[in-house]
């Protein structure tokens, strides 16, 4: 799943405008217009029906999401949905960019979105239940933990196409 997936899954389980999407962005320090909204959440291939046979188009009008910004996005989210926190007296100041490389932006997401949405561990599994996915608070534990910390576990794709999908269920249905 690469990171427009992830833009436009997280959008659509929140049901945010293209408004939102452009404050979210500029709360995660980052500035983009309608336009480069519109082409960040586009789809990366079309399809077209050409006399009963399937012709795939490449989109060359898209705009990649990279590692960098998803993460800004992510922290804007957390800042529109629970408002900007300043840091305590004398506490060191937490990173803000946690994403090291592609391979842990399933566990920063599933943090963060817990953050925003002020989950709990048992909010998540039952997100993940309502979807099929039968995870221990174990193995929800090991990928929510720090890379590089004892028992952590790399979170799928899969797990995040899941987590967002019932996380769809749970808000879209809600309304």
């Amino acid at each position: 799943m690469d990171n427009n997936d992830i833009l436009i899954r997280l959008r659509y389980a929140m049901d945010m405008k293209d408004s939102d999407v452009i404050e979210i962005f500029r709360l995660g320090g980052i500035a983009v217009t309608k336009e480069q909204v519109k082409r960040l959440l586009s789809k990366p291939v079309t399809s077209l029906n050409v006399s009963g046979e399937q012709k795939i188009i490449e989109n060359k009008n898209r705009d990649i999401c990279d590692d960098f910004m998803l993460e800004s996005f992510l922290n804007g989210f957390i800042i529109f949905k629970r408002g900007k926190q300043e840091p305590k007296q004398g506490e060191p100041e937490k990173p803000l960019f946690l994403i090291k490389d592609h391979k842990s932006v399933n566990n920063v997401l599933l943090k963060k979105i817990k953050i925003a949405l002020s989950l709990t561990g048992d909010d998540m599994l039952e997100i993940f239940k309502s979807v099929g996915i039968n995870l221990s608070n174990g193995e929800l534990s090991a990928v929510l933990r720090r890379e590089g910390q004892r028992n952590y576990k790399e979170c799928q794709d899969r797990y995040a196409r899941n987590f967002l999908k019932g996380l769809a269920m749970k808000y879209r249905s809600d309304q």
